[in-house]
């Protein structure tokens, strides 16, 4: 039996006839090359927030970055326990296989994975009712002590220190792995941390030497 169509659906079709007619077509020289495969030089790790889309953000065409997005666009730390390491696996493509230059965590403004952080407000929850989530950004609980020991567990001034807390937690467990060290060290690979603020579409740049974020220029 046919399965019915719905709103949301023929929204969907129709930015996939807006894209054949704009998008697709116009470039198909740009197509056929990109069918013989891909060699994105930047890696970026991001939220999956509706509202935070990393080839808007960057304004890119296909083909220029490798994407994952999480939920608070977390990088778990290297292990080798049994189990599905999605990030692990993306990031081993990305940088053994694909060779990117850069890696770019870029968290964001009004971050509702890092908010669930700071607050727990998921803890202790059934798995289908918030519990993945809570065992996700339970990632981020060394990162929370200190911005609940300044900000409290409320507020946008302690969501912003949570959102920021995120990406530098995430750039430290990038550097957990050994691949990433060794083309780090090499000087074969660049990590950078980034923050979108969805408020007023600025971009921050992650200074390491002083551990604060600034407006890209």
């Amino acid at each position: 039996m046919a399965q019915a169509t719905s709103p949301e659906l023929e929204q969907l079709i129709a930015g996939y006839r807006r894209f054949r007619d704009s998008g697709w077509t116009p470039h198909r020289e740009r197509w056929e090359r990109l069918r013989e495969g891909q060699e994105p030089k930047v890696m970026i790790i991001a939220c999956s927030d509706s509202r935070v889309d990393p080839a808007q953000v960057f304004d890119t065409d296909p083909g220029e970055m490798f994407v994952v997005r999480n939920v608070a666009a977390m990088v778990p730390p290297f292990e080798t326990t049994p189990g599905h390491h999605g990030v692990s696996a993306a990031l081993e493509f990305a940088i053994q296989v694909l060779k990117v230059k850069e890696v770019v965590v870029m968290g964001h403004g009004m971050c509702g994975g890092c908010r669930a952080a700071l607050t727990q407000e998921m803890a202790g929850a059934a798995r289908g009712s918030g519990g993945f989530v809570a065992d996700w950004i339970s990632l981020l609980d060394e990162a929370r002590k200190p911005v609940v020991e300044e900000h409290g567990t409320s507020g946008r001034a302690a969501e912003r220190a949570m959102e920021l807390a995120g990406v530098k937690a995430s750039i430290a467990n990038l550097r957990t792995f050994p691949w990433v060290q060794e083309k780090e060290q090499a000087g074969e690979l660049t990590l950078r941390g980034a923050f979108f603020a969805i408020s007023d579409g600025v971009l921050h740049l992650l200074d390491e030497e002083t551990g604060t974020f600034a407006p890209a220029v």
